[in-house]
């Protein structure tokens, strides 16, 4: 029996910043909940017309309801936007404190802020409890919860910064306190995680191209191992909430490895992706897919189980979601189950969606870094989506490095709700994924809704 992957838009939100995170609460009484976070570089004008040295970073942090009432009416509905300083991260916490959703996120002024959701006359909607700075002359690039399992008897966060610094904070009644500080790379630190499985052991990657493990219980003086395997910055790392022991990293480098983090010197696997790999998360419940964000490359399904197993070949690419027009920076799975039956037509676009033009001439793009540290010159013959022609080139370039696998006759179909943005179209996508068994022939690992090479 063959299967069939088949992706298809619900609702595109014009953010107006520039946006690069986005998260579903992961409590099921609020798993209809999204935020999202932006990201706006201010370039002021100083004193006669001379731009300032110190630019200024502004954000704005959205908040969603997603309710499924047909399919003419739009299921995302915007119920709250508080400007911020520019967000650089945000994640939930994976359980409740003091019984209410608590959102983090990791600005652009060196914070890292606590929001609780809260019910409001109007409905649900987030208030700042507390925050805490990470020091002076530094952005937070980065957050992760010891929660990643669902447990809670001891809440403590991690965060990287643009100093190439790491910092552990513990989550009190009233209060967020740092508890251990350190360089840990020579330039930035990317990406910040824990090891879901023992919250003792802390992943970091920065632009210096390494990967590094920490264990608090030793302290910070040394990393517990150093990965040079990534050729540029590692900028996103997630351990397997459902297997331990598997971790999975991603870079400029534009590879996804993944690990056993029992043997850090040689990957499971390494795959290319075709962009850099700014997120990756691992499904809520299956335990072998993967969603990638690869910058300007698109949002792409990974098929991990073989390389789990211990096949050290590349992980299928099983879906790929190709409708924004900039770069792909912010990517999360919904927790909220789908009942109801996939679309028939996935090649017509659902109504709520908006237009999208025809861009004549030639789009240049910034490679550009959500700090804007650096920046590497792109250049894309068109920002549009063609659905019935050709791919461009450079998104035709994603291979599909092993036959899509199957997950047996008795596996039932899989449903996912995801959330996706882009950075300078300044774009929030929502979007489901139909897994299911084929009913018609279709190409061998590819969508329907993309078109067979000639």
């Amino acid at each position: 029996m063959g299967w069939q992957s088949r992706t298809r838009s619900l609702q595109v939100f014009d953010t107006e910043l520039s946006a690069d995170s986005v998260e579903w609460c992961p409590l099921n009484q609020w798993s209809h909940i999204l935020a999202c976070g932006t990201y706006q570089l201010q370039k002021d004008e100083g004193k006669a017309g001379v731009e300032s040295t110190t630019p200024s970073r502004t954000g704005r942090l959205y908040l969603f309801q997603f309710h499924s009432q047909g399919s003419f009416t739009p299921p995302l509905t915007e119920i709250q936007r508080i400007d911020t300083p520019a967000i650089l991260d945000l994640k939930w916490c994976h359980v409740p404190v003091s019984e209410r959703p608590v959102l983090g996120m990791a600005t652009a002024n060196g914070e890292i802020e606590l929001h609780r959701l809260i019910d409001a006359q109007q409905g649900s909607c987030l208030e700042r409890v507390m925050s805490t700075e990470l020091g002076p002359d530094r952005l937070a690039l980065s957050l992760d919860w010891s929660t990643g399992r669902g447990e809670s008897s001891d809440t403590s966060l991690v965060s990287s910064d643009s100093t190439g610094s790491l910092t552990v904070l513990s989550l009190g009644e009233a209060s967020l306190n740092a508890i251990s500080q350190w360089k840990a790379h020579d330039f930035e630190a990317w990406i910040s995680a824990f090891n879901y499985w023992d919250p003792q052991l802390v992943y970091s990657g920065g632009d210096d191209c390494k990967l590094k493990g920490w264990d608090l219980r030793l302290g910070p003086s040394s990393p517990t191992f150093t990965c040079k395997r990534h050729s540029m910055g590692v900028c996103s790392i997630h351990s397997n909430p459902h297997r331990e022991h598997i971790l999975a990293t991603g870079s400029y480098d534009e590879n996804v490895l993944l690990w056993d983090g029992r043997n850090m010197r040689q990957p499971l696997s390494e795959t290319s992706v075709g962009g850099g790999v700014w997120r990756l998360k691992w499904h809520p419940t299956q335990e072998h897919l993967l969603l990638a964000a690869c910058m300007h490359n698109d949002f792409h399904i990974l098929h991990c189980q073989q390389a789990m197993d211990g096949n050290d070949s590349p992980c299928p690419i099983l879906a790929s979601y190709i409708l924004h027009n900039s770069l792909a920076y912010g990517a999360d799975w919904s927790w909220l189950p789908l009942s109801s039956p996939p679309p028939s037509s996935p090649q017509e676009p659902a109504p709520a969606i908006v237009e999208f033009t025809e861009s004549g001439g030639h789009l240049r793009i910034q490679y550009e870094s959500p700090t804007a540290s650096f920046d590497t010159s792109l250049e894309d013959d068109s920002g549009r989506y063609i659905p019935d022609y050709t791919l461009p080139p450079e998104k035709a370039a994603v291979p599909s490095p092993a036959p899509l696998p199957s997950l047996g006759e008795s596996s039932p179909s899989v449903s996912c709700l995801l959330a996706t943005c882009s950075f300078y179209d300044h774009m929030l996508h929502v979007w489901r994924w139909d897994w299911s068994p084929e009913e018609t022939e279709t190409v061998s690992g590819r969508e329907e809704t993309e078109p067979a090479p000639s």
